[in-house]
């Protein structure tokens, strides 16, 4: 009899490469990425977050297939206003394809800041 857990494949897309990444079952996604050396924060976050406790909003994912169903509050909203996937509130229960926020600044944002611009 084999003690050993089921294991998924979480192929991460980002730019032009393809990362698969071979996860057990039930393990959060944010340490898997992590893990395997592959960080789903931006630059300016990569230090300063919340450790995977779903409240910085840093760690968003985009799904190409294999979503889980919503369970978080944040992952309610980014289902019904497209936004990112907080990766650190999803475990890996089945294979899927995530397309890592490359570009981003913070949240998403390309210049989190513009707000504050005189004009």
């Amino acid at each position: 009899m084999s003690d050993s857990k089921p294991t998924h494949q979480v192929h991460v897309l980002t730019n032009d490469t393809c990362d698969i990444l071979v996860v057990l079952h039930g393990a959060n996604l944010r340490q898997a990425l992590l893990d395997h050396g592959l960080s789903p924060y931006a630059v300016l976050t990569q230090r300063a977050n919340c450790g995977g406790r779903g409240l910085c909003a840093t760690c968003g994912v985009w799904f190409e297939a294999g979503e889980p169903a919503p369970s978080h509050w944040h992952h309610q909203l980014a289902a019904r206003f497209a936004y990112p996937r907080l990766s650190c509130q999803i475990n890996v229960n089945a294979d899927m394809i995530i397309r890592l926020l490359a570009d981003k600044r913070i949240w998403g944002k390309h210049y989190p800041t513009h707000r504050w611009k005189k004009e």
